[in-house]
């Protein structure tokens, strides 16, 4: 390894090798973009199911909400797949990590769950940290102190104010959803 190399810090390498694994996948040229599509289940089946493909009513109708684009499991996979593709899923994969945290119903799973949660998104430095402003970042460390059911709402409704006018518009201009449409 050269000298430049180790000098990094581990996470650094880490995240390297995994972008060169996205890319070597990329470059494999599927004949679509929906091969690469992984539909999301909390609960893990034993053989993940492909979601259904979604009538064109539907695809056109996810424009103009992220609501229903996020409610569609197809939907959802596609518009992972997109942010994959851009190095930019964490925004996505924070948002789910709240949908599924809010579900927890045992107190000490919540804390474990909220602890993950912080320290994998919100923290700074994070491996997969999210943009969220300093008051909302400080929100956040102060609900987790008795964690509840709505400990990171603000910041994932920040982050979903975030993916509905920034990430959306990308994913609606993108040949991923331009296949879809067709």
């Amino acid at each position: 390894m050269c000298k430049g190399l180790a000098a990094l810090p581990h996470s650094c390498l880490e995240r390297a090798k995994e972008i060169k694994l996205k890319l070597g996948i990329l470059l494999q040229k599927p004949e679509s973009a929906v091969d690469l599509v992984i539909p999301y289940n909390s609960e893990k089946p034993e053989k993940p199911a492909r979601p259904q493909r979604p009538s064109l009513e539907e695809v056109l109708q996810w424009r103009e909400s992220l609501d229903k684009l996020l409610q569609n499991n197809y939907g959802l996979a596609s518009f992972k797949s997109f942010l994959k593709s851009e190095f930019s899923e964490e925004n996505l994969e924070f948002w789910l990590a709240c949908e599924d945290y809010k579900k927890i119903k045992c107190p000490v799973k919540m804390a474990e769950k909220a602890k993950k949660i912080y320290e994998e998104f919100i923290q700074t430095e994070a491996p997969n940290e999210v943009n969220i402003d300093h008051f909302t970042k400080d929100i956040t460390m102060k609900n987790l102190v008795e964690p509840s059911p709505s400990s990171f709402d603000v910041a994932q409704k920040r982050i979903y104010a975030l993916m509905e006018k920034d990430s959306l518009p990308r994913f609606v201009h993108s040949e991923f959803y331009q296949e879809l449409i067709k």
